[in-house]
């Protein structure tokens, strides 16, 4: 089926209150001022934990200068390159997403034409298929929200990838993996090599995986974390939320498996897919309050369904 499955429409609603009005969100910007260097050539831009904001990576060589994650709309595509140029004077500059969700993508047409963008075959894929779908249901939020993505578009790839890349920058390697079907099939992430830094995109953070996609499968994410707990990153900055250390990907890793664990043994009990993913949500949700719990069904329905007869 075309477009995003329902399971994404409730995940926008989780949390409303019932004949409550919900507290207005804040406006999703991208911050100035606060650009933070966490390793000797790698800079954040940090989320402040502001829903539809991402955390936003710069990438600083001898030569060249790597964006990774854009902001919500051309509006903060222009903060983070103020931002950039506070850090780094390069001309040749390159832009890469974590994936083609619009927080992280729309705000590449503000980068110059002389930006180098480069994609996963995959997002190239996720582009093609829902192109602007879920840009259009997070205008609908909001007028800010609307207004940070007027006029929006993605960019056309100036480099286009099948699964692996390595940039150098100038005395400084990044290495880009396409590991979904994840979050989404074009999830990537970024290795700055020479400081151990990892860009997680939404593969590991704090709040539980998202499998919103179509096509996510928890077979292929505990792959991609197993690609992740590989590099033996010092430092892991997720797609949204704090940044932490290898313990985030364990943490995902373990809470994967054990979910996985419980949907196998259901299914061979011969309980079907809702009763099934409804247990298994009622049994992990409350070790997980604070982190989107509402996600577990979601996975659950996934892991049985992925779970051998």
């Amino acid at each position: 089926m075309r477009g995003f499955p329902l399971v994404f429409v409730l995940a926008l609603a989780a949390g409303a209150v019932p004949n409550a009005q919900p507290a207005q969100p804040p406006t999703p910007l991208v911050r100035e001022g606060v650009t933070t260097k966490v390793a000797p050539h790698t800079y954040v831009i940090p989320d402040a934990n502001v829903g539809l904001v991402p955390n936003v990576g710069i990438v600083v060589g001898s030569r060249a200068t790597l964006v990774i994650d854009t902001g919500l709309g051309p509006k903060n595509g222009e903060t983070v390159l103020r931002e950039v140029r506070k850090v780094s004077q390069h001309s040749e500059l390159y832009l890469a997403t974590t994936h083609f969700h619009p927080e992280h993508d729309l705000g590449a047409s503000a980068f110059p034409p002389t930006t180098k963008m480069i994609r996963a075959q995959a997002q190239v894929q996720d582009i093609q298929e829902f192109n602007l779908e879920l840009a259009n249901t997070f205008s609908k939020r909001s007028p800010a929200i609307a207004d940070l993505l007027a006029g929006a578009t993605y960019r056309k790839a100036d480099v286009v990838f099948d699964r692996d890349y390595r940039l150098d920058l100038g005395g400084v390697h990044v290495a880009m993996r396409a590991v979904g079907p994840t979050h989404t099939r074009g999830d990537t992430i970024c290795f700055v090599e020479e400081d151990r830094v990892l860009f997680s995109g939404d593969v590991a953070m704090p709040a539980l995986p998202a499998m919103i996609s179509p096509s996510s499968s928890v077979r292929t994410w505990l792959e991609a974390l197993a690609t992740l707990s590989a590099l033996k990153p010092a430092r892991v900055v997720p797609s949204h939320g704090d940044m932490g250390d290898s313990r985030m990907i364990d943490d995902y890793r373990s809470y994967l498996e054990d979910l996985q664990r419980r949907a196998r043994e259901l299914k061979a009990k011969g309980v079907g897919q809702d009763e099934a993913a409804d247990t298994i949500a009622k049994a992990m949700q409350p070790a997980y309050e604070g982190r989107q719990p509402a996600r577990i069904t979601a996975a659950a329905r996934i892991a049985w369904a992925e779970a051998p007869r």
